[in-house]
Order: C-alpha cells, then structure tokens, then sequence
C-alpha cells in the first residue's frame, strides 16, 4: 500500500465564481468530489493524481457543485430566531415537541405526549421559559454524552490511546473539539440531536486521538469505525434545522 499525502486547500475558477476546495489523497481508484451541508468541497483522488487533473474534473462538474451548494443554502440559518412561546417545537433528540407554558406549583420542564410542559411557579414568560428549557437541556446533555462516550469509547480499544475527559458548553461553530489536554468537548445544543448523530460528533473527535488533522488516514479510521460517515454528518445539519 503506497504512503498517503495530507490534505491541502486548492480553487479552481469557474466563470467568475471560485470554487475552493479540500484535496485528500487517498489509496482509492477513483476521484471523488463531496459536497458538505456546510458548503465545504472535498475531493478524494487516487494516490500521485496530478493536480491538473484534479481541477479539469471539477471544472467540468462545476454546475453541479454550485447546484449542490444553492440545495444546502436553503436550510440556513440552521436554528431558527426562538422566541420561547405557546406551540412553538424545540428539538430533543431528534424529535420535534412543542411548547406548553403553564402556571403551576414550580418551576419545572417534563416531556409529555408531545409536548414540552413548562410550569412556572408565577406566570409564564419567554425569558423565564428559555432558562428554564436551557437549564433542562444542560441536565440532559450530562446524561446523554455520558452514554454516548461510553458507547462510542468502545470502538477504540486496541488503538492505544487515553481516554479523554468529557466537557460540556455551548459553542457557536462546532458540535465538539479535542484539546492538545485529552479534553472532548461537546456543543450542548448537539442535545437537539438524534442519537446516531451525537454518536457520530464523538467519534469523529475521539478519531482526533490518533490522527490530530483531517488525513486521509483519520478519515479512513472514522470510516471503518462510522461507514458511510458523510450521511450521518449530512442527516446531523438537516435534522438541526
């Protein structure tokens, strides 16, 4: 099997469009172009395929590349403006509940029969819903990642790595990260997701334990421990929408 070359950042120009792109060099016969729901643009070749070449094909496929970026435009922004009131949905894991604001005898959020039931001891108002809701979402999110990493944690044994610590915090860009620390980070808003999703954020960073970049190596391990990765990550920004 032939050494792999890391990735490096290339564009071609189409009309007067750019189209920039991540170039993986891979031990594969074929070139692959992927277009990402977060309009990034991979390109896979085979091993010594000369850049040339590389760019010719995306030339030539250049429509369907812009036609592939419009298709994901349309789902942003991904989260829509909240504003935390009656028959409004939020997501859980995956799945869509709205919002029944309530006077009660606390302050509480419980799931029932399709519904979030948000109690308030005085009466109810978005402000007071929304931290309550975030404080429920924070809560879960320790129960859930922690299952999550035990789960995803097996698929690394053999590999010869530490096991990370787990933290949890809300980011603007990122569903996780894996500091120069052993630290795994995860977004709390990745609580919104489906199960299969945050499985997949997780072992996407735990990956990060043996191969620090996006090498073709790294992709090759998340692949054979998360095949067909590409959908999962595609089904994670749609399902947030």
């Amino acid at each position: 099997m032939g050494a792999s070359i890391p990735s490096s950042q290339h564009s071609v120009v189409y009309g007067r469009k750019t189209i920039d792109f991540s170039l993986l060099y891979c031990d594969r016969k074929t070139m692959e172009i992927a277009v990402c729901p977060d309009a990034s643009v991979v390109v896979k070749v085979p091993l010594r395929t000369d850049i040339a070449v590389v760019e010719k094909k995306i030339i030539k496929r250049a429509r369907w590349v812009f036609k592939q970026l419009n298709y994901f435009k349309q789902f942003d922004p991904r989260t829509p403006k909240r504003c935390y009131v009656n028959g409004e949905t939020h997501l859980y894991l995956g799945k869509q509940y709205r919002l029944r604001l309530e006077k009660g005898g606390e302050n509480a959020v419980k799931l029932s029969r399709g519904f979030f039931r948000i109690t308030c001891r005085d009466a109810p108002t978005p402000t007071v819903a929304k931290k309550l809701l975030s404080d429920w979402y924070s809560k879960k999110a320790q129960v859930q990642f922690a299952e999550s990493m035990e789960r995803c944690w097996q698929k690394l044994n053999g590999l010869d790595v530490c096991r990370p610590k787990l933290a949890i915090r809300r980011m603007r860009k990122r569903w996780g990260s894996l500091s120069e620390k052993g630290t795994l980070t995860l977004n709390v808003d990745l609580i919104r997701a489906p199960k299969e999703c945050i499985d997949y954020v997780v072992t996407h960073e735990l990956c990060h334990l043996k191969h620090r970049d996006h090498s073709p190596e790294f992709y090759k391990l998340l692949e054979s421990l998360v095949p067909g990765w590409e959908r999962m990550k595609q089904k994670l920004e749609l399902s947030m929408v």
